[in-house]
């Protein structure tokens, strides 16, 4: 007999981990399309020069940096092994048996995922027909054994994003108890100016925590880092959970030098933000149903069709992510690359 499993593991969903194949283009994982500056390279460089040191336990140094950054003091902000880890930790720090964690569906794979790890029950509350958070209907959804409810904005995988009259009357109807999580990992993208600044939204809400990463605008999901803004009792929490050194030296070094050079991860974003707007104008005029984005993706509503079209990309050697019986999620990639993936959706026929 070999040594048990926790039973209630069968029933957490396997995580659809996007797939890699030799010299295909990959838009199927909401990475930057251009590999790090020179200058965090040579950081990343020295640092492992002291690769046989411990990091910094609680990344003291990045967070003062992000501190001065974000103007907020140091006491609000920690970094995590990027910002899906700090939505695990959340997870684990506020949550026990009998509790809930609050979702909207679709929305990011992982929230259902460490809730059910975490023993607590995943409720989830249908996007609206514009293919948002119905924060109406959240509300409503809210029960005693919640406890924490994730706001993803903008969401993941459809791009679509509250904006801030929506999202204020939301919070400021949410009890006190519940822990709201905005994930805000797109950020960057934004360029809606209704969208609000989750971080000017948490400075007088002791209940609200942000989410932000540096994989996506930074270009480094490799190297795993992120970070919450919250109240400092969620902070010191969240410190209680975390894994020790869970942050390398390598990380550390390269989001700090990533940081010196704001104007050039605004120019990067920017680029991204103008292939986005080409992708959705040529999609839409092609007849295939584009959603208005915020982020570094499009989305695509294709329904029973997803996995069909998804497929013939891949014949075409573009990799997208489809949610079968849903969408279809594209990241934005280079201009060749992203002409490339049109090419391959120009020549899609539905079954």
């Amino acid at each position: 007999m070999g040594v048990a499993i926790r039973a209630d593991l069968a029933s957490v969903p396997d995580y659809n981990i996007p797939g890699t194949a030799p010299g295909a283009i990959l838009l199927n994982s909401n990475e930057a399309p251009l590999p790090p500056p020179p200058a965090v390279i040579d950081a990343v460089t020295r640092a492992a020069v002291e690769g046989h040191r411990y990091p910094e336990w609680f990344s003291d140094t990045l967070v003062a940096r992000l501190a001065d950054s974000l103007a907020v003091p140091a006491g609000r902000i920690a970094v995590g092994c990027g910002s899906v880890a700090l939505c695990r930790d959340l997870v684990q720090a506020f949550c026990g048996p009998g509790d809930e964690v609050l979702l909207a569906w679709r929305s990011f794979d992982a929230y259902p995922v460490f809730a059910r790890v975490a023993g607590v029950r995943a409720r989830t509350v249908p996007l609206d027909a514009g293919h948002r958070h119905d924060l109406d209907a959240m509300l409503a959804a809210i029960t005693p054994a919640t406890r924490v409810v994730f706001v993803c904005n903008p969401n993941n995988p459809t791009g679509t994003a509250v904006r801030d009259r929506a999202l204020r009357a939301f919070l400021d109807r949410v009890p006190d108890r519940v822990l709201v999580v905005l994930d805000e990992a797109y950020r960057e993208f934004v360029d809606d100016p209704e969208v609000p600044d989750g971080i000017e939204l948490a400075r007088d809400r002791p209940n609200v925590a942000v989410l932000r990463t540096f994989s996506k605008a930074y270009g480094l999901a490799g190297l795993r880092v992120g970070h919450c803004v919250a109240a400092p009792a969620v902070v010191s929490a969240l410190h209680k959970v975390a894994v020790p050194f869970a942050v390398s030296r390598i990380a550390q070094a390269a989001a700090l030098a990533a940081l010196e050079r704001p104007g050039e991860v605004r120019s990067r974003a920017a680029a991204v933000v103008r292939e986005r707007h080409r992708l959705l104008s040529l999609l839409t005029r092609g007849g295939h149903p584009a959603t208005p984005s915020q982020a570094n993706f499009v989305w695509l509503p294709l329904g029973r069709d997803a996995a069909a079209f998804a497929d013939a990309c891949a014949r075409h050697g573009v990799l997208v992510r489809a949610f079968p019986g849903e969408g279809v999620r594209v990241t934005v990639g280079l201009p060749e690359e992203n002409d490339a993936f049109l090419s391959a959706a120009h020549h899609y026929r539905p079954r």
